[in-house]
């Protein structure tokens, strides 16, 4: 009875709790916040002074007392009281314009595969914390080929690759369920970091995080291209301690980041091969999918096609993949139990 009330004033939510962003569905309402992933905290008053874009803008200009950090490391839950305020932020954000004094939401949130009974229960507690009154797991690739319109119910192999920010979720779906899989801690923030290493290793000059992700949209290829891009990057010289200017291009990018990239494409051929024969023909027909904001670095889908021989796509919102396909599921929640992952109260 409680629960029939509550749900009266409430709006069911779908999470895409990312390293990097996250994004909320609300029920019959589509995606409504897409923010970074990001909370700064005065240490002093253990108030949030910022979610989101406000406190990525804080990075690396705050003063001792201001805490800016991300909750999530590799997909993960690392810092339980910041991801609980967080998401509360989130939930109470959503909420604001309704009548409800004190929202109860029922959550859809995605999770990465293979992740432990511990890690399980840090993100069902923080998300029951920050006030729903029930939620609901599934694995991030499963949430991508939902939302990416795949048959997952039939007896079709689907292959899709989810290169999210702190995760690379690669796996092949049929009957509803996963047959083959990876998962990699290899994903954007590492493509940021190889960036800052090969720029101080090879042009004397320490970059930010921020920066390196500048680089990574702006010029960044895995692929050769016809014509190559390039663009100015200011720092701070290695020797002299002095702002310094270079030129970066996408030769330079490339090759910041090709071990990590032919690390994922191994991984996939590796996903291929345990993949039983009859579905594995299906996924050469079908094609492999990509989704998460790594699938957008350019020339990524004919390297992939290179090097194993299977066509490859990118979908047209690659980002908003794996949240749209847990607003799917909300839509249907009993119907689409089978996909879903026990929690650990089941």
């Amino acid at each position: 009875m409680l629960k029939k009330l509550l749900s009266k004033f409430s709006h069911d939510l779908g999470i895409d709790l990312g390293t990097a962003n996250t994004l909320v569905y609300v029920r019959g309402k589509g995606i409504v916040i897409n923010e970074p992933s990001i909370v700064a905290i005065n240490t002093k008053t253990d108030r949030i002074l910022a979610v989101g874009r406000e406190a990525k803008k804080m990075l690396g200009k705050t003063p001792p007392y201001i805490n800016v950090s991300r909750p999530l490391v590799n997909g993960i839950i690392s810092d339980f009281e910041v991801a609980e305020k967080m998401l509360k932020h989130f939930i109470d954000k959503v909420h604001k314009e309704s009548y409800s004094i004190i929202p109860r939401p029922r959550v859809v949130i995605a999770i990465p595969l293979n992740i432990t009974e511990v890690e399980k229960k840090a993100v069902e507690d923080a998300t029951l914390s920050a006030g729903a009154r029930e939620v609901f797991l599934v694995e991030e690739p499963m949430a991508a080929a939902i939302g990416a319109r795949l048959p997952i119910q039939e007896a079709i192999g689907n292959m899709i690759v989810d290169i999210g920010g702190g995760t690379t979720e690669i796996a092949v779906i049929s009957l509803g369920g996963v047959v083959a899989s990876k998962s990699l801690t290899i994903a954007g923030d590492e493509f940021n970091a190889d960036i800052i290493q090969y720029i101080r290793d090879k042009f004397n000059l320490y970059i930010g995080e921020a920066t390196a992700e500048d680089i990574k949209i702006k010029v960044g290829a895995v692929f050769y291209l016809d014509d190559s891009i390039e663009m100015e990057v200011r720092g701070r010289d290695v020797l002299s301690g002095l702002p310094k200017v270079i030129k970066v291009s996408d030769a330079h990018v490339r090759e910041a980041t090709s071990k990590s990239i032919k690390t994922i494409i191994d991984n996939i051929k590796t996903t291929v091969e345990n993949t039983p024969p009859e579905l594995v023909s299906e996924v050469y027909e079908r094609g492999i999918v990509l989704a998460g904001g790594g699938a957008q670095f350019r020339g990524l889908t004919d390297l992939i096609f290179s090097e194993t021989r299977i066509p490859t796509q990118i979908l047209d919102d690659p980002l908003t993949a794996v949240v749209r396909g847990t607003g799917i599921i909300l839509e249907d929640i009993e119907g689409m139990a089978q996909v879903m992952v026990p929690t650990t109260e089941e």
